[in-house]
């Protein structure tokens, strides 16, 4: 059975539209029209794809399998398009990424640095958002991956896939100037320090204060911080000790001025890579994740509960 294309993007478009009359507008025909083209490819599947109640769709199981792989399918259709018509001639390759704000910014420029150093030339452009407008940029293929510290939430309601990167625990780091000329014993000493915190929007907030809650720790909380790279300044000043993926510790302690307090693995942040792409087939995306895996293995070899 070969399936006419044409009904299959007439089907995807009305249930992304969430109607035929919608679908309609976009396409500029008419919603007669539309149905008519679902139902010719009901009937090549021998199944239906809608649940209709009145003016209301509703996908059947079959319905949400085909929109799966309709999804890919355009999607890689659109990649196709953009490449021939916007690329031609050796020019770089526009590679779009979007960047949860949550991210740390060493850790992004680490895990994209490998998208730049293909044989291809590349050029990166890079957004910066919410993890909720960054995802709705991508279901619309203006992006080409995002880069998050969570998953792809459970009530996305068209789907994109979460490639796991890896894991890191986190790395407790301050400045020389901000300690007693005594070591402080690890944890139980940042109960006496200023601590600076990520903000509410990083996956790791909240397991950072149920740990210091579970250790009984009360440290004074002087900063909370949505920028990690801002987070840091602060810690360089001496204004409070901050946690880092321990994936990134050896670029902070390049800085003479600080110092490891220590390390808590069990304190575990995962990074996704996340696309339209069951399978990933971008060059730019494989290279991100085959070199990250590779990154976050190094870093579980080298934590060791303290």
């Amino acid at each position: 059975m070969a399936i006419n294309h044409k009904h299959l993007f007439y089907f995807w478009k009305t249930a992304r539209e969430g109607g035929v009359v919608k679908a309609g507008e976009a396409l500029h025909v008419t919603p007669q029209t539309i149905s008519g083209q679902i139902r010719l490819l009901e009937e090549s599947l021998g199944a239906e794809l809608f649940d209709r109640q009145g003016r209301s769709l509703e996908l059947t199981e079959t319905g949400r399998l085909v929109l799966e792989y309709a999804e890919e399918m355009f999607s890689l259709s659109a990649e196709l398009e953009q490449m021939v018509r916007h690329y031609p001639g050796g020019r770089p390759t526009d590679f779009r990424v979007g960047v949860s704000d949550a991210l740390p910014k060493s850790l992004v420029y680490r895990l994209l640095q490998p998208a730049v150093s293909l044989p291809e030339p590349v050029r990166i452009v890079c957004r910066e958002w919410r993890l909720e407008r960054l995802l709705a940029e991508l279901l619309e293929h203006r992006l080409d991956l995002v880069l998050a510290d969570t998953p792809v939430p459970a009530g996305l309601e068209r789907r994109a896939y979460s490639h796991h990167l890896g894991e890191s625990g986190l790395s407790f780091i301050a400045s020389r100037s901000l300690l007693p000329q005594q070591p402080l014993p690890f944890p139980s000493g940042l109960g006496h320090l200023p601590l600076l915190v990520p903000g509410e929007d990083a996956a790791v907030r909240q397991k950072l204060m149920a740990w210091l809650e579970r250790r009984q720790l009360r440290p004074k909380v002087v900063g909370e911080f949505d920028d990690s790279a801002l987070m840091t300044a602060f810690g360089q000043a001496g204004v409070g000790a901050f946690a880092v993926p321990s994936v990134i510790e050896d670029e902070c302690l390049a800085d003479a001025s600080l110092v490891l307090l220590g390390r808590v693995p069990e304190l575990r942040s995962g990074y996704y890579a996340i696309s339209m792409e069951r399978r990933l087939t971008h060059p730019c995306v494989l290279a991100i994740t085959e070199s990250a895996r590779q990154k976050f293995t190094q870093v579980e070899h080298r934590e060791k509960p303290d």
